[in-house]
C-alpha cells in the first residue's frame, strides 16, 4: 500500500511514515506544503492521503475539496490542532473519511489508517479470503488451505494488494505504483519475482486458490469465493 502524508510538521511526519513503514510495511511518501502536496496526490494512486489542515501555501480542505472536484476517493484521513465541531463539520463534509485530532496515538493512527485503506477497497473485514487463502492485514500473517506461510516483507505486501482486489485484473504497473515511494529504486522484472516466489510458497489446490497471468494485462489472485 502506498501512503501519501501532507503535514508541515517535518517531525511529525517523518514519525508517522516510520511508524507506518515499520508496522504495515506500507511505501510512503512525504509532503511539507499545501501546494506540492495537491500536486502529488491528484498525480499518483495512493491508497490513503493524510492530510493536515493548517499547511502553507494550500489549506488542507481546499486539497480535499480539489481531489474530491478532480473524482479521486482516494481515502483521507484529516489531521488538525483544530478540536471545534465547526472545523470537523467543515472537513467532513469537503470529503474526508475520518478525523484525529492533534496530540494523538500512533497506535490509534495506524488502526485508522488500516480501515480506511480496507474501506477503500470495499474490504471492511481486516480477514481476507480468497478460496483455501486467509490474509490477516492486521496481523499482517497468511494462511493457505490452513497452513502458515511465510512471506518476506514484499511478498507479503504484493500478496495484500492483489487480496484487497481479489477477482480484478490488477497490471505489473499498478502493483509497482502501490508498492514503491518515489525514492526507491525499481527493477523491471521485481514483480515476476515476486508472483514466482508467491505462488511457490502458496502451493495447495491450484483451483482453490491461484495468482493467475493475463499476459500483457497483469494478475489476478482467484479462489473458489471469487
Amino acid at each position: 500500500m502506498r501512503v501519501l502524508i501532507v503535514e508541515d510538521e517535518v517531525r511529525l511526519a517523518r514519525n508517522i511514515a516510520d511508524v507506518l513503514q515499520a508496522t504495515c510495511g506500507y511505501a510512503v511518501d512525504i509532503s511539507v506544503d499545501g501546494e506540492d502536496g495537491r500536486h502529488m496526490a491528484l498525480t499518483n494512486p495512493y491508497d490513503l492521503v493524510i492530510l493536515d489542515l493548517m499547511l502553507p501555501k494550500i489549506g488542507g480542505l481546499s486539497i480535499l475539496r480539489d481531489l474530491r472536484s478532480a473524482g479521486a476517493g482516494v481515502p483521507v484521513l484529516i489531521l488538525t490542532a483544530r478540536d471545534g465541531t465547526e472545523d470537523i463539520v467543515q472537513g467532513l463534509d469537503a470529503g474526508s473519511d475520518d478525523y484525529l485530532t492533534k496530540p494523538f496515538e500512533m497506535a490509534e493512527l495506524v488502526a485508522r489508517c488500516k480501515a480506511l485503506i480496507r474501506r477503500g477497497y470495499d474490504r471492511p473485514n481486516p480477514l481476507i479470503q480468497v478460496g483455501l487463502l486467509a490474509v490477516d492485514t492486521r496481523a499482517r500473517s497468511v494462511q493457505a488451505d490452513g497452513r502458515p506461510v511465510e512471506l518476506t516483507a514484499m511478498e507479503y505486501r504484493v500478496l495484500e494488494y492483489l487480496a484487497l482486489r481479489a477477482g480484478e485484473i490488477v497490471s505489473k504497473e499498478d502493483i509497482l505504483e502501490h508498492l514503491y515511494d518515489f525514492d526507491a529504486e525499481r527493477f523491471s522484472n521485481v514483480v515476476e519475482v515476486y508472483i514466482s516466489a508467491l505462488r511457490r510458497k502458496l502451493g495447495g489446490r491450484q483451483d482453490a486458490m491461484v495468482i493467475r497471468t493475463f499476459r500483457g494485462q497483469g494478475y489476478r489472485l482467484e479462489g473458489e469465493n471469487t
